[in-house]
């Protein structure tokens, strides 16, 4: 039996509030139309094509590494350990991995990493999707907890509007203590 590809990529690296999530996708001979890097397609587009694909999908699973988890362990190794977590979810042997970046998971799985794997793989175009979609939604709700911080619109992020509000109310308990922003923000 063949190896199937299982496409691995995160979300919220940069934010300055709450979790990392990364996605596991294997699609298999599934062909899904309109697949893009998540930073391509419209909002809309991506909750539409996150749906299809967890319709489609032979396998997908979600590994989140927490703010905590962040702040004690570095943005990286959090990354690595989120996408462990999604490919640990998925439930299909004879896995080759790919993953969008530089850096490899600890995983007993052949692994590669691609630069800009997101815009040439589909399965970790898919990834990227609903790792996204996922994220947002997170964001959203928090913002509903956190009005005044508008996660729902900057989804964490480190946008001049963001910086100004940490500034004037200092971070909420979900905001990571070891991400320094950078002082030309977006």
């Amino acid at each position: 039996m063949n190896s199937v590809i299982a496409g691995v990529d995160e979300v919220g690296r940069g934010s300055l509030v709450g979790p990392v999530v990364a996605a596991a996708v294997i699609l298999g001979s599934n062909k899904i139309e309109g697949l893009k890097d998540s930073k391509k397609l419209s909002q809309e587009k991506r909750c539409s094509l996150s749906k299809i694909i967890k319709r489609e999908a032979i396998s997908f699973s979600i590994g989140i590494a927490t703010k905590d988890e962040i702040d004690n362990l570095n943005i990286r190794r959090a990354s690595l350990l989120a996408m462990q977590r999604a490919i640990h979810g998925l439930n299909k042997n004879k896995i080759k991995v790919i993953v969008d970046g530089i850096d490899i998971p600890k995983v007993d799985l052949p692994c590669e990493a691609i630069v800009k794997a997101d815009s040439k793989i589909f399965e970790v175009m898919a990834a990227s999707i609903i790792a996204k979609v996922h994220r947002d939604n997170l964001m959203v709700n928090l913002g509903k907890k956190y009005p005044k911080y508008f996660l729902e619109k900057n989804k964490g992020y480190p946008t001049k509007e963001h910086l100004n509000i940490l500034k004037s109310l200092g971070p909420s308990k979900h905001h990571r203590k070891s991400y320094k922003p950078v002082k030309n923000a977006r």
